[in-house]
């Protein structure tokens, strides 16, 4: 009786959905600029201040290259600023790491059916891993979104840039106004954001415009100033604010 042949090795290609895929909350002009450049190249250092959308256009690319089955998985990064010792939260992996990136789920939320996207996440279409999992890790046919980089350091962003496998991409985004490291040059951001001068598939972009209420910026006018008059201790540039 002859056996049934193997099929294992045999290659089928993704049905890819012919339509755009329909986004709740559209992008600006200078967001999709941004996504055709980030979308040409390997890695992406993107950059701007609280309320720029950084991290909303770091979904919409994740979620539109998952859907179109140009990635397997997404997998979300993120500093938790304490060293990485996040063993002491209840829960397993994803549990500990819930707090941290809420962040990042309220964003896919906007964009996109929040069944479908906690379904990803059941399923580990999304994959969540701290910053201190990532070493030795290497991600295929992956899209990799590293949240909040202005607070990795320069060994751990040397380590996770260096975690980038065949068919990936992966786009970094920091805000160097909201480093909350204890010594601001430990930051490895702006370092490998300059690199992208001199590394091949490599590109750095800073958004402009943002998106927050007029209000916003009047209040962090008058926390600088407060600052700047040593009414209040401390540093000025928790919500974004820029030293004058």
């Amino acid at each position: 009786m002859p056996s049934k042949p193997h099929t294992d090795d045999i290659y089928r290609p993704k049905r890819i959905p012919k339509n755009p895929i329909k986004f709740k909350l559209q992008l600006n002009e200078e967001q999709k600029e941004a996504k055709a450049k980030i979308l040409d190249n390997t890695v992406t250092l993107l950059a701007g201040q609280a309320g720029s959308g950084k991290t909303l256009l770091a979904c919409n690319i994740a979620l539109d290259g998952l859907f179109r089955r140009q990635y397997d998985k997404v997998i979300i990064t993120r500093p938790t600023v304490s060293k990485e010792e996040i063993g002491f939260l209840p829960g397993d992996l994803r549990e500990k790491m819930d707090p941290w990136v809420q962040p990042i789920y309220q964003n896919m939320f906007l964009l996109y059916d929040k069944v479908k996207i906690e379904k990803f996440i059941e399923d580990g279409k999304i994959e969540i891993v701290p910053v201190s999992f990532m070493r030795g890790r290497t991600f295929l046919d992956s899209i990799i979104i590293v949240d909040e980089a202005q607070n990795v350091t320069h060994d751990q962003m040397e380590m996770i840039a260096t975690r980038i496998g065949k068919r990936s991409k992966m786009i970094v985004c920091g805000d160097t106004h909201q480093v909350d490291l204890k010594k601001k040059e430990d930051s490895g951001f702006k370092f490998l954001y300059s690199a992208a001068k001199k590394v091949k598939n490599m590109e750095s972009i800073t958004l402009l415009t943002n998106n927050r209420d007029e209000i916003v910026q009047d209040l962090i006018d008058y926390y600088v100033d407060a600052y700047d008059k040593k009414q209040i201790v401390g540093t000025a540039g928790s919500s974004g604010a820029t030293r004058r």
